[in-house]
């Protein structure tokens, strides 16, 4: 269902935040400086409580293409992406990037998922493509629950993508037209699942590009229990929902 691109080739890159204070300086001054020209960035901030929004505020002085859309509280990883695509939409950008704000994610990889996507509709930064593991400082069992969410993942619902819960990724914007996104209510990992599922059922392409992730090195992980739970059950429920309404 790949269409041809007739958009400018604007890219947007959305990174979510909350307590990222530490992290998202560096990260933006890593990525105009690579990307000076091609690259808007918009962080979402959901009233950080260490001051991210005010850092954030301090580098559009020297960041032109840099954007803050501050929210009242702590809404989740989800709602904001969808606050971002819908930001997208209607600014006319070409493609979208999801990227996480704590450092995780190579933003050198950027620039290999905009290559990929001028041929393909969803490209997704894996850290197990062609059955490696590309993770650095992450506790072994937090390895292990993510190798065996993304096998559980793939058997349940059939999607052929070996990091179905990776949130480093770069969408063609007239996919995010053709999905329905009020109905997108998942949060955490079950999110990224739930965008895959629904790309994948609609005939879009789907490719993976290897990436390394290093786990970050300061602020606290955003995971919780709830975001597991979560992602077990959608797994079922994404497959039966498909059966009786379209995605």
């Amino acid at each position: 269902m790949s269409e041809s691109r007739e958009c400018a080739g604007k890219a947007l890159v959305i990174i979510p935040t909350y307590n990222e204070s530490e992290n998202i300086g560096a990260l933006l001054d890593d990525i105009f400086t690579r990307y000076p020209e091609d690259l808007d960035v918009l962080v979402i901030d959901d009233n950080s409580p260490d001051g991210t929004a005010d850092l954030i505020r301090r580098k559009q002085q020297s960041h032109e293409r840099l954007f803050l859309h501050e929210r009242p509280g702590k809404m989740g990883l989800g709602t904001a992406y969808i606050e971002g695509f819908r930001y997208a939409l209607g600014h006319g950008y070409c493609s979208v990037i999801e990227m996480d704000a704590d450092y995780s994610h190579d933003p050198e990889v950027i620039g290999v998922m905009l290559e990929k996507s001028a041929m393909t509709d969803l490209v997704i930064g894996s850290r197990y493509i062609n059955n490696t593991v590309n993770v650095i400082n992450w506790p072994l069992g937090r390895l292990v629950l993510s190798k065996m969410a993304s096998i559980y993942t793939r058997l349940i619902t059939g999607m052929p993508v070996s990091d179905p819960t990776s949130g480093y990724k770069c969408f063609q914007v007239h996919v995010l037209k053709e999905i329905d996104l009020d109905r997108v209510k998942s949060q955490g990992y079950s999110f990224q699942i739930e965008m895959n599922f629904k790309v994948w059922k609609k005939g879009f392409t789907i490719d993976e590009v290897p990436i390394i992730f290093i786990d970050r090195a300061v602020g606290k992980s955003k995971m919780t229990k709830r975001n597991i739970v979560e992602a077990v059950w959608v797994v079922w429920w994404l497959p039966i929902l498909s059966l009786f309404r379209r995605l």
